[in-house]
């Protein structure tokens, strides 16, 4: 079966303290490739990376632990393609080479390394999943997050009952713990829904990695405050990595660009990448401290002062997002937004009810 979640390893020297990158690497798209050239293109991007990440550490000291890699950094979005072609094109197999080499990386430079990629399963063969994976230093994935949030992408929450036989809660929420701390992945625009950071806090998360493909602005973006509110409501380190410009697509490179950062337990924004390729997004992470401001009993000790019954009893009331839209049904562009619709239309039936 394939490996999904979290696994936890023995670790012989946990690293309190160590320098975080949120790489802002440029994105070649591959809609215009066949499969060949957008396998070969995958493999070079990989190769780039790795010799960014090189450049990285011996200018910044050698002491990264933690290299987080932008959204669908290998293959840019799908923009017009059937959810089979794209499969076929751009999504990673599990055990496959892009995997192996993106283990290389890690290894090559001693660094837990986290991006996020498009990735097939062959318990849905006609789907493939948006992931979210962590690589640990000795080269094997030790998360894989599948996203819940997408407007256009199947994710499992579309087959939950089939999804939680196979793989159960905890590979829905995944966290890692490791050398450099509990480790939990957020995708992209996921960063706007509370709940979701707020489940990995549960859950014991002490570092959330962000891979993001978003709008760069030199305004405050919705998704940049949600950055600073999501690492506050947490309280953990918060690692975000955007696209450093995204090429071989119609839409002007530079729109997604820029505003890569890394933010502490208090949503302070320790580093901040300004637009194109670069580096300067990182800082460090202190895993003392963000221990100490969750054990500390005080107002800005959010986590602990959570009711989480409360929410699940006011949360329960509500339809909204129906599961299993893609259980009996064959993955089109047309379902996702159909099935947006019919979640606007059960909000609009909740609020008519009450």
């Amino acid at each position: 079966m394939t490996f999904v979640g979290a696994k936890n390893k023995p670790f012989t020297e946990e690293r309190t303290h160590y320098r975080a990158l949120a790489l802002q690497a440029r994105t070649e798209a591959v809609n215009n490739c066949n499969h060949e050239e957008a396998r070969a293109a995958m493999l070079s991007s990989i190769s780039r990376i790795s010799a960014n990440i090189g450049a990285a550490n011996a200018f910044l000291g050698g002491d990264i632990k933690l290299v987080v890699l932008p959204e669908y950094f290998l293959t840019g979005y799908p923009m017009g393609d059937a959810v089979p072609a794209w499969k076929e094109k751009a999504a990673l197999d599990p055990a496959g080479v892009e995997y192996e080499k993106l283990g290389e990386v890690a290894q090559k430079h001693s660094t837990f390394l986290s991006g996020n990629v498009y990735e097939s399963d062959p318990n849905f063969a006609e789907l493939y999943f948006q992931t979210s994976f962590i690589i640990d230093p000795s080269g094997e994935v030790v998360l894989r997050y599948r996203r819940l949030h997408s407007m256009f992408s199947p994710s499992p929450w579309d087959v939950w009952d089939k999804y939680l036989d196979l793989y159960g809660i905890d590979a829905v929420f995944p966290v890692v713990k490791t050398e450099i701390g509990n480790l939990a992945a957020i995708a992209s625009e996921e960063i706007q829904y509370p709940e979701l950071a707020r489940a990995f806090a549960l859950r014991g998360a002490e570092v959330l990695v962000h891979s993001t493909s978003e709008v760069g602005s030199p305004a405050l973006t919705p998704k940049d405050v949600a950055k600073r509110a999501r690492a506050w409501e947490s309280g953990c380190y918060l690692v975000s990595a955007n696209s450093g410009g995204l090429y071989g697509s119609p839409v002007p490179a530079n729109s997604t660009d820029g505003m890569s950062k890394v933010l502490d337990y208090t949503g302070l924004v320790l580093a901040e990448a300004g637009f194109g390729e670069s580096m300067v997004a990182n800082a460090a992470i202190d895993l003392s401290a963000v221990r100490r401001h969750k054990a500390k009993p005080a107002m800005g000790n959010l986590l602990a002062r959570t009711k989480t019954a409360m929410w699940a009893q006011e949360y329960a009331r509500h339809n909204v997002d129906a599961p299993n839209g893609l259980a009996d049904a064959t993955a089109e562009r047309s379902y996702f937004l159909s099935h947006h619709r019919e979640a606007i239309e059960n909000l609009a039936r909740n609020w008519e009810s009450k």
